[in-house]
């Protein structure tokens, strides 16, 4: 018999470890990120956190023991050292601290010579929601706070799970400013659930050098890599910008206030050729693009707004090769070290689920993103020459990133700005 336990909504937290760097958690990141990615449907706009699912990942990996431990490290690009994967989440969790400090000092700065007027917001949250009198491993509960700051709350999820997800929305909603709401669906809890393991990421930043409105008018998108055109609102800026000319493909990073966070846009040479660049691109790929050199460049780029509906990524997981976590085969699952494991009586990964927004205009970027994996108790200066041009009047691939480490806070896809 298999009853649901455990939920994880991912976010990501600080650590007093200070030797430990981001490069291998960015580079984990972005690789499932990809991965993900990669099965989703080829058709329509999409956007996915791979700093959130990752990081709730990550918290159950910390849970995970033998075979399924093993499994969960290959298919999440985790080592198989615990604690160094921990700590490289806590370090990038403390660049992107840095990150949003640094908006602080652009934005005073801003007052006296020009620039950004809005301090970057990026809000990170961990959250443990637990059945009271159920036995969970202290030293579980204590990796967890260390390296992504996330207590536990006990919860009567026997009694009242309508009301515990009720409760665990609301937290969500509350951490994104609303702007994820509903993330768990009605009867994703039930009486025999144990854990829910909550991340929430909100983030907010303006442009460096914010886009002139008077400059945004109608200009036409290839909507679906088709011929024929629509008008959409496209804004327009002249600026030395990092470029990145691939094979089939120009990208650009545009820094938000402070310049340790961008957003990157990878635009395809031919009107049809998304599907061909999200074939090759790699997390190599991902970092060179944020390394790049600058340019003169003329951009232009639609404004958007993108709120999916809520995804279920457990069968991508599970194709990817994590199965033991779903106990699959039955008796397969080994959380031993969140949970002691009996016979008849053992936690698995039953669902995740994952939503997100993302919003840019003239201003700036405004973003959120939820997940849940919902685990299973089983029984049994002006420049002189001409700019480079770059228009995104096609589909296009677009991140936002931490510029350092490459590492991808959200990953997708516009096919139609509309």
């Amino acid at each position: 018999m298999r009853i649901p336990a455990l939920a994880l909504l991912l976010a990501a937290s600080p650590s007093s470890l200070r030797s430990a760097t981001p490069e291998q958690a960015a580079h984990a990141i972005n690789t499932l990120g990809l991965d993900l990615h990669r099965q989703m449907p080829k058709q329509g706009n999409l956007c996915l956190s791979p700093f959130s699912i990752q990081s709730a990942l990550a918290m159950t990996y910390l849970g995970a023991s033998g075979v399924t431990q093993e499994e969960m490290a290959r298919v999440l690009h985790f080592p198989n050292d615990k604690q160094a994967m921990g700590e490289s989440f806590a370090a990038l969790k403390r660049a992107l601290d840095e990150a949003r400090e640094a908006s602080v000092k652009a934005v005073a700065d801003a007052k006296k010579y020009g620039g950004p007027s809005e301090v970057t917001t990026l809000r990170v949250a961990n959250q443990l929601f637990g059945q009271k009198g159920h036995a969970f491993r202290q030293p579980f509960r204590s990796d967890v706070e260390k390296h992504f700051a996330a207590p536990l709350k006990f919860m009567d999820f026997s009694s009242d799970p309508a009301g515990a997800r009720m409760e665990i929305n609301d937290w969500v909603a509350k951490q994104t400013r609303d702007r994820i709401r509903d993330l768990l669906p009605k009867n994703a809890l039930t009486k025999d659930t144990r854990l829910v393991l909550t991340n929430a990421l909100y983030f907010k930043a303006s442009w460096q050098n914010e886009f002139y409105q008077g400059y945004t008018q109608p200009k036409p998108f290839h909507v679906n890599g088709g011929k024929e055109t629509v008008l959409t609102p496209t804004m327009t800026q002249r600026s030395h910008l990092h470029y990145y000319n691939g094979r089939g493909f120009q990208a650009v990073t545009l820094p938000y206030a402070g310049g340790r966070l961008h957003f990157l846009l990878i635009v395809p040479d031919s009107i049809n050729g998304i599907a061909n660049i999200e074939l090759k691109l790699t997390p190599e790929l991902l970092l060179a693009c944020a390394h790049a050199e600058e340019q003169y460049v003329l951009l232009d780029l639609p404004k958007f707004n993108i709120a999916p509906p809520s995804l279920q990524l457990g069968e991508m997981l599970q194709k990817l090769g994590m199965t033991t976590a779903f106990d699959i085969p039955a008796g397969s699952a080994d959380f031993d070290a969140m949970s002691p494991r009996g016979p008849d009586d053992y936690l698995s990964i039953s669902k995740v689920f994952h939503k997100t927004f993302l919003a840019l205009d003239e201003k700036g970027t405004e973003a959120a993103a939820a997940t849940v994996a919902e685990m299973m108790l089983t029984g049994s200066g002006q420049p002189r020459k001409k700019p480079l041009a770059i228009k995104a009047d096609r589909p296009f691939l677009f991140a936002i990133q931490h510029a350092e480490s490459g590492a991808c806070l959200f990953l997708g896809r516009v096919t139609d700005p509309r």
